[in-house]
């Protein structure tokens, strides 16, 4: 098949017929309960050929070879009463135990919040043949799904699906590129979405790997965590689809809600890559597991003061932030100054307008850390439009050539960076400063000139400013005025 492209549109055309499937989001998330499935079913189809004791978790008559494979198989209503009394409720029953049955275990988590929106089942027939016609035992064809897939990711954001943001390739590869995991050490994404940061760093772990033991360490190295059941979905069937047989150190929970406290030393691991939610706010309680100093309900703050914690002794981590972080006082301030105290932040880019349009217009930054050493100065790199290019969009994203003035720049840690070298794009400010600013990291580049912000919450904060000054001057008028008054009135008795 020369292009799957045709076939996904197809299927949601046919799911357009569909009364049950109601919008973007609905649609994409039937499509990959089914993808998953279909999936698995492939790469069991491998185990069976190279291992002579596997055994499924499911039930052989739940098995997608077993009920969709066959086009003149069930259909109608026969179809639905098996998928909504049968599959689904086998499914989120089986095993919870990821030590006795891993791969049940992620099936069950893949399908503990997974629905069937479909009420024809003529029509889900159809879908599940034309699923049929893709052939995920051909690597030219498991390829080319890698990039369908970011596709449907992408459509997933347009869904307006709460708030949740594709990461641009060019932005995790560069991350991950910086941060450089070895095989051998844990790589943890605690916001882990769909997947993207892991997939990016389970590519630059493979091209390590030249036997089947090391296959088996970096079988072990992966771990993320995801909220929302849609995009903890697609991010199983992400990694099955890049080589990781059986994904269950990808947890369907909310990381934020485990206390910090009840973190063992054995949960803590090497390297962090993330992009955690800004702009929102954790349920009441949350905050109740974080020490009293830095509780906050703004859901990316508390996952900075997580990522510290999580962190082994030399631990590097790669982060997206807003502005508003940067420059935000209160417990932003105090979290600030505890990662300045425990950590190096060696390195901050700061992105220009547009990187993650057309999901959000916020201006984000990409900070880089490593746990054990307190920060003498913060190297900033202002990453500059490509020429000819005044803002990104969903035609023109961000690339990863883009970032080549910054490697070529980078150096090593080893050596405290010593390479590097201040240049237009490029300044150093050590810690006395950052210290006497209040711990705002919204350090200005000193090589240009007066640079006008279009954050709305800097000028939200500058209008409030304003305002306060032009009532200290109405007050101060006022108060002349009524001495004028008082002045006048016992001149004239």
């Amino acid at each position: 098949m020369s292009n799957l492209t045709p076939v996904i549109k197809s299927i949601q055309d046919i799911m357009r017929q569909d009364s049950g499937v109601d919008g973007d989001a609905q649609r994409i998330s039937q499509l990959t309960w089914l993808l998953f499935l279909k999936v698995f079913d492939a790469l069991e189809e491998e185990l069976e050929l190279t291992r002579d004791d596997y055994q499924s978790p499911m039930a052989e008559h739940l098995r997608w070879r077993n009920w969709a494979a066959n086009a003149e198989g069930m259909t109608g209503d026969a179809l639905l009463d098996f998928v909504d009394k049968q599959l689904f409720p086998a499914l989120k029953g089986l095993s919870a135990d990821p030590q006795r049955n891993p791969r049940g275990y992620v099936v069950r988590g893949v399908f503990e919040d997974a629905y069937n929106y479909m009420k024809s089942g003529h029509l889900l027939r159809q879908v599940v043949n034309k699923l049929n016609a893709i052939d995920f035992n051909r690597q030219a064809e498991r390829h080319q799904f890698n990039d369908l897939y970011e596709k449907i990711l992408r459509d997933l954001q347009s869904a307006g699906n709460a708030g949740e943001f594709y990461t641009p390739r060019a932005v995790t590869q560069f991350m991950v590129d910086m941060t450089n995991p070895q095989l051998g050490e844990s790589v943890m994404d605690p916001a882990t979405g769909t997947g993207g940061f892991l997939v990016c760093a389970i590519e630059h772990l493979r091209k390590q790997v030249h036997n089947a033991e090391q296959e088996a360490v970096l079988q072990n190295s992966i771990r993320g965590v995801e909220k929302k059941q849609l995009p903890h979905m697609l991010c199983v069937t992400n990694l099955l689809l890049h080589g990781i047989e059986v994904p269950s150190q990808i947890v369907h929970d909310n990381t934020l809600a485990r206390p910090l406290r009840d973190y063992r030393p054995e949960d803590r691991v090497n390297v962090i890559l993330t992009n955690p939610p800004f702009g929102g706010i954790e349920e009441p309680g949350i905050e109740a597991g974080f020490p009293a100093d830095v509780r906050t309900k703004e859901t990316a703050d508390l996952f900075l003061v997580l990522i510290q914690h999580l962190l082994k002794p030399h631990g590097r981590a790669a982060v997206v932030l807003p502005d508003g972080f940067l420059f935000g006082e209160g417990v932003k301030a105090r979290i600030k100054e505890q990662l300045l105290q425990h950590c190096n932040l060696h390195t901050i880019v700061r992105l220009p307008n547009g990187v993650f349009a057309p999901y959000t217009g916020i201006k984000t930054n990409l900070l880089f850390f490593t746990k054990g050493q307190p920060t003498q100065h913060i190297w900033y790199y202002e990453h500059p439009y490509p020429q000819g290019v005044k803002t990104y969009n969903k035609t023109k994203p961000i690339r990863i050539d883009e970032f080549d003035a910054e490697k070529a720049w980078w150096g090593t840690e080893a050596d405290g960076f010593a390479a590097r070298v201040e240049n237009d794009r490029a300044w150093k400010v050590g810690i006395d400063q950052i210290k006497a600013a209040g711990y705002n990291l919204d350090q200005k580049n000193p090589h240009v000139g007066e640079q006008q912000s279009h954050d709305p919450d800097a000028l939200l904060a500058d209008y409030a400013r304003l305002q306060a000054e032009a009532q200290a001057l109405r007050d101060e008028l006022k108060g002349i005025l009524a001495q004028s008054l008082t002045a006048k009135t016992a001149a004239s008795a």
